[in-house]
């Protein structure tokens, strides 16, 4: 598919048939948040505008806010409009919660694919060095 990126969206979505539009939205902004490409204090696309520039429907567009101000990633301010927060969840308990939530699909993934235990171990190292190089 078409690969969604204009100066209005401060993130990239290549969509893939298969997983939700929302599912992929997310990841891309959480996946822009680590890499660095949005900084805490940054502005955050509208609904209104997220949902134009990547084609989604603007109730899947206040779907991905919502979460992301549930999992504390986004503040919404009043007047203002949504920006990054300043920090993730509050304790290390939260943020090993919100891994869990995506850290089972990857692993059920990674068994479907026939992977051994090594090569996932390997699979994450190699990602994890790659983004983290990129900080």
């Amino acid at each position: 598919m078409v690969v969604n990126h204009t100066p209005m969206l401060p993130f990239r979505v290549q969509f893939k048939p298969g997983p939700r539009s929302y599912d992929q939205v997310v990841y891309a902004v959480k996946k822009a948040i680590i890499s660095g490409a949005l900084q805490p204090g940054d502005g955050f696309p509208s609904v209104r505008v997220m949902s134009q520039e990547l084609g989604i429907n603007p109730n899947t567009a206040q779907k991905v806010i919502a979460a992301l101000v549930e999992e504390r990633l986004l503040i919404v301010k009043p007047g203002i409009g949504t920006v990054l927060a300043e920090a993730g969840p509050a304790s290390h308990e939260e943020r090993k919660s919100l891994l869990g939530r995506d850290l089972e699909r990857v692993v059920v993934e990674a068994q479907s694919l026939r992977l051994d235990y090594t090569e996932f171990v390997q699979a994450i190292e190699k990602h994890w060095i790659r983004l983290k190089g990129k900080q």
